[in-house]
Formats: structure tokens, sequence, C-alpha cells
């Protein structure tokens, strides 16, 4: 009764209920002449206090004023959002434990007692970190800081540190292949797409091997200017499947007149080994649609993959704005092309979209991307680790799952239509095209006749 007051049938003020009165109807403790008060010193509402007789919201705006204010004692526009986005809080009892443990809140008061701007740069300054990560993407979802794509912006600072103590020659030739060629590239083609087109680790991955050649080249007494094929293939063959992204630097180094024309064989490409047999693909899919004991993001995401083959990475950057609905039916675009919805798929879609965001205070705000997935950083979507480990831990293996569906989808679809409607590289969808011919033409044409004789007698889970 604490925590639900309601109207006090004597004095007529909200206030918890914790008498009779002789008519039946609930009264607050003053009107039945206890000493327990239960109002706010602060504010004047009636419900549980927290601390020196006020109520959790009154002293977590106290709070909130001194954990942000700067060295004036005023709060930085910069923080203003922050401090009314949690002051709202609908549990303003859990914002004063997160207050008190988080090591993310603590670094938030560290920025507003420096006094200084809370700027990018600013926190490009801090050594990298988990909390630093939250704290930043915090400030841009609440518009405190203009967004920025953090898997490129992150690679200069990261950049500086690499290249300390390195030869001079090495810094300047691998700092220019960096901003003008791979993070111009990059950032060319983010503008394009919904989801990240190079993740910060492959170009961080591009560079690490360019310094690692030039510091082989310097080792052998090898001139840049004058490296020759054989030695080239020399260093690649005693390298490993990282090594081969030298070719990006050779690209650049040659389009600079750098070094001759020079060719980096392409990685040698495996047919896909993780696979799941057909009839475990469906189990799988059947729980995802209708064991209702799942969490509800660990079904539609199940499902996602075990139809579309979609990898994690894409599953969790979808949003609300990609389904639509039309004629009756529910479609999901992909890429270009809005994709049919079975009907059970639609329906987990369309919970998950409508489902209240409850990870935290700050998550549940209107601002940026309706995330399908959000994850614990505001504005963010989950994370594709943590998506994968809830799906493994109702036995769906990511790799085996996505592979075996693009395999039943290659031997169903052109190659064309798989990339248009998938997003796929026409390139990739031609090999999956030729992987389901060639591995499993047998298979796929048995199962073909067994489906028009109807002998498994198995019922599809796709249906209403």
């Amino acid at each position: 009764m604490l925590e639900t007051p309601a109207t006090c049938s004597g004095c007529g003020r909200q206030q918890p209920l914790i008498a009779t009165a002789e008519d039946g109807t609930g009264i607050c403790g003053a009107c039945a002449g206890t000493a327990f008060d239960y109002t706010c010193r602060a504010c004047g509402l009636g419900g549980r206090t927290y601390a020196d007789a006020k109520c959790a919201r009154c002293v977590l705006d106290e709070r909130l004023q001194r954990l942000l204010a700067g060295p004036d004692g005023h709060i930085r526009a910069e923080l203003r959002p922050l401090h009314a986005a949690l002051a709202q809080a609908d549990r303003p009892r859990g914002v004063l434990r997160w207050l008190l443990r988080s090591p993310n809140a603590a670094l938030f008061a560290s920025l507003a007692a420096a006094g200084e701007p809370i700027t990018h740069q600013r926190l490009d300054q801090l050594p990298p970190s988990r909390h630093l990560h939250y704290v930043r993407h915090t400030l841009v979802h609440l518009d405190a800081l203009p967004e920025r794509d953090e898997e490129l912006d992150r690679i200069p600072a990261w950049l500086d540190t690499v290249l300390a103590e390195r030869p001079t020659g090495h810094v300047h030739l691998v700092r220019s292949y960096a901003h003008w060629y791979l993070l111009r590239r990059a950032r060319r083609r983010a503008a394009h797409r919904r989801r990240p087109a190079e993740p910060g680790s492959f170009l961080r991955a591009r560079i690490l091997v360019a310094l690692e050649f030039l510091a082989w080249l310097d080792e052998h007494r090898i001139d840049l200017g004058g490296l020759r094929q054989d030695d080239l293939d020399r260093w690649v063959d005693a390298g490993n499947t990282r090594t081969y992204a030298i070719r990006y630097f050779l690209s650049w180094t040659t389009s600079r007149d750098l070094t001759g024309k020079l060719a980096v064989p392409s990685i040698p490409r495996q047919q896909p080994s993780q696979l799941m047999d057909e009839e475990g693909r469906w189990q799988l899919l059947k729980r995802c649609l209708t064991d209702s004991t799942m969490a509800l993001d660990t079904r539609a995401a199940g499902a996602l993959i075990l139809i579309f083959g979609l990898h994690a990475s894409h599953v969790r950057h979808l949003t609300a704005t990609q389904l639509t609905s039309r004629d009756g039916n529910s479609y999901l675009t992909l890429d270009r092309h809005p994709i049919l919805l079975p009907p059970r798929l639609a329906r987990l879609l369309r919970q998950l979209a409508e489902a209240p965001h409850t990870r935290s205070a700050l998550t549940r705000t209107t601002r940026g991307e309706p995330w399908l997935f959000p994850g614990l950083v505001p504005g963010r979507p989950t994370s594709q680790t943590g998506l994968s480990s809830k799906l493994l831990a109702h036995g769906i293996d990511t790799r085996p799952a996505r592979n075996s569906a693009l395999v039943a989808l290659s031997s169903d679809l052109p190659a064309p239509v798989l990339a248009s409607i998938l997003g796929l590289h026409p390139n990739t969808a031609v090999r999956w095209a030729g992987f389901a011919k060639t591995s499993w033409a047998d298979y796929v044409a048995a199962r073909a006749a067994d489906i028009r004789k109807g002998s498994d007698g198995r019922i599809s889970p796709l249906g209403p």
C-alpha cells in the first residue's frame, strides 16, 4: 500500500491508506489518528519515503544535482538531457542504486567534476573502456553529442597509439593509407548502408598487416619501390589468412605509383563445413515459432536466421521501420525489396516491435532508431556476442543454422533473386547456389520427392 497511494476518504489527499474508516473506506495514517506520516517533505506527495522523510524521486533529483554539477555548482548543457531522463525514470529507486554502484555513473560524475566541455574529442582522450563506450553512446542517444560512426571514428585515436615509436617512414605511409584510403572508402560505403559496411576490426587488421609488411621489408632490406612479385609471394606464403589483407595496402601503393603492379592471391575459399540437417533445422524453427517459454527476442532472432540465413550482425541491426503491412500481409525489407513474412514470424516481429523496452531508464526514451533488438547501451542494438549466446543457450548455433538456411534457399531461388532480397553480394549468392547444387543435389531431390508424395507427414511450422 505504501507504493500505491490512493485518495483518502477522510482528507481527500493521495496517501497510503493504512487504516479503515467506520464506513469501510480506506483512510491515511493522520485521519486514523496514528503518528505514521508518509508525506514527502519536499514535494508533499504521499507514499513510501526513501531518505530524510523524502520520496525516492525527490532524493534522486537532489543526488543527480550533486553528481552532475560542475565546479560552479551548475550542470553543464551536455549533461542536462541526462539529468532530465534519469530524473523522470519510472523506477527512481533503481536509478538511485545505479548511481551508487555503476562505474558508468562514476564516469559521468568525473566528467562533470572536471568542468570542461564534453565533446567527442574530450572523450577520445580517455582510456578506451566499455564504460566510456556506454557514456559516449548515452550522450549521443540523448542528443547531447552529435552522432558519429563509432566503428570508424575511433580508428584515428587508435591509430595514433599504434603508430607511436614506429619508424617515421612507416608512420607517414600508414597514416595516409588509413585516412585517405581505408577510412574514406569505409565512410562512403557507410553513408549508403543501414548496417556498418566496414567493421572497425577489419580496418584495424588491414592497418596492422601493412605495418607488419613494412617491418618485414626493412628486416629483409627490400625497398618498397623495388618490391618484386617473388618477394611478395614469399611473405604471403609464410603468413596466415590475415596476411592476404595486404592486397588493400598494395592496391593503394600501386595507385600512387609507390609500387609496381603486384598480384595478391585470393584467400582460398572452402565449402561451408558447419551445417545442420534439415530435420534439425525445422525442429528448431518450429520451437522458435511456437514455444512461448522462450524469450520473445530469442524466438524472433532464431526464426530469422533459420528461415532467411541472416547473419547475427544483420539481425541485431533490424529496426521496426523495416516492418510493413499491406493488404493483410506483413513484409520485412532486408535490402531493397520487401519479403513476405510467414504469418507466425510476422506475429513474432510485430510483438517485438510493440514490446516496451524495459532494460534501463535510458533505453526507454523515444530517441534514436527503433531497434527490434535493443541493447543495454542507450541508442544501440544488442551486441552480436550477446545475441549469439542467447541463441546458443537454446541449441541454435548461428553459423550452421545460417549455412543450412542459405543452402535451402539457394536450392530454390536463382542467385540474383537471393542476392536482391537478402542483400548478399552477387558473387556470394552464386557461390551458395553452386554449393547447393553440387553438394546437396541428391538430398534436395529426395526431399522434394518426399514432399510431393507427402510421405513424411510433417506439418510446416510456418503456417497460421
